[in-house]
């Protein structure tokens, strides 16, 4: 599939306006001239505050088309500056280390249930977000933020193994990572995701447990696929794994879908499945940190309805080749999009799929593990 993008005509009108006077008739002399009042400098009413000129968006790496940066401070004059994370659990750490600055952050699904517990986001005002009611009806009442009081979707997918198609044969099993054959192709030209809760749902998924076990036997017996799995890899990553397979550098990796369709634009062979025994789909979302200024705010919540747009939607997921939540967006795009399985899956498909929840106190033990898996030789 070829990328195709959508541009907005955005217009600036400016009006200027002069209005001249002369005085009829003689001269008044200055003595009789009834005093003119000193003008008066207009208020803004009470509770009205003006957008910050400039904000920080807290995001995964190439998950944006910087053009509607562009678009956006045309239309409002704000400016936006893009930083990276990536996986929850750096963002997350970073913001409970006390980094601010972030006007808009991009947390997925249990990300932001953790986020709203501890208090770390701040209330949409949805008088400045209008753009919310263009959500299909399932992103509006998500369980972990239902009537979007904190955040709006952002956009949605899953995490399967893309391959070289042609050098290898379709990954059906999650097995192609934990039992790698030495004489496999992609025997040491394999990744994985750098991100606990991703990787031991793949090793999870495989055994035909619940990605959101707390059963500390469970968890031993992902450690321990995880740790084989090691053997056939040649790395963890998160940010460069499309690019190593479109180079040709590697020739499996386990990612998420959209990254693998962008990839295809530099090599066509480029593939992605969804393993039998199933995995992860996911919801990213726009939020909010709590704590910052009216001004921060209320700039923030623009760039959202801004992004929750039509038009500005169909734009992020035909640039990204991730779903969109968006259903005035999906009225924009192409029946090939629509219909393309990576994009959005059949709904057998979807059948097998699980969303990552919050685990409370679990989070550290699944994050020992990982170390382990992580430090293992």
């Amino acid at each position: 599939m070829k990328k195709n993008k959508l541009f907005l005509a955005l217009g600036l009108l400016v009006v200027l306006s002069m209005i001249l006077s002369a005085c009829g008739g003689g001269t008044t002399p200055a003595e009789e001239a009834p005093a003119e009042e000193a003008p008066v400098a207009e208020e803004m009413p009470a509770g009205e505050v003006e957008p910050a000129k400039e904000i920080v968006f807290y995001n995964w790496s190439e998950y944006i088309d910087s053009e509607i940066y562009a678009l956006f401070e045309a239309e409002t004059g704000i400016k936006v500056i893009e930083d990276n994370f990536s996986s929850n659990e750096e963002m997350l750490a970073k913001l409970q280390g006390g980094a601010s600055g972030y006007a808009v952050i991009v947390p997925s699904d249990y990300t932001v249930s953790i986020m709203i517990a501890e208090g770390m986001l701040a209330e949409l005002n949805h008088d400045n977000v209008l753009n919310l009611a263009n959500l299909s009806d399932q992103f509006k009442n998500v369980p972990y933020d239902t009537g979007n009081v904190y955040c709006a979707a952002y956009q949605w997918g899953t995490t399967g193994i893309g391959y070289i198609d042609g050098e290898m044969e379709e990954p059906t099993s999650w097995a192609v990572l934990f039992e790698p054959a030495e004489d496999g192709a992609a025997f040491g030209r394999t990744t994985m995701l750098d991100d606990v809760r991703e990787s031991f749902a793949a090793a999870l998924a495989y055994l035909g447990y619940d990605i959101n076990t707390t059963d500390e036997a469970q968890l031993e017996e992902a450690k321990t696929l995880l740790i084989q799995a090691k053997a056939g890899l040649s790395g963890y990553d998160s940010d460069t794994y499309e690019d190593l397979l479109a180079s040709g550098e590697n020739l499996m990796a386990h990612g998420w879908n959209g990254d693998f369709l962008v990839a295809q634009e530099e090599n066509e062979n480029i593939a992605y499945a969804i393993p039998e025994e199933g995995g992860v789909v996911w919801v990213d979302n726009m939020c909010i940190p709590a704590g910052l200024s009216p001004e921060e705010q209320l700039a923030g919540e623009m760039f959202i309805d801004f992004i929750l747009s039509p038009e500005i939607g169909a734009m992020l997921s035909e640039w990204n080749y991730y779903a969109s939540p968006n259903a005035a967006s999906e009225e924009l795009f192409d029946e090939e999009f629509l219909s393309d399985p990576t994009v959005y899956p059949p709904a057998e498909v979807l059948e097998k799929l699980q969303y990552i929840e919050p685990l409370g106190e679990a989070e550290s033990l699944y994050q020992r593990m990982w170390d382990e898996v992580k430090s293992a030789q």
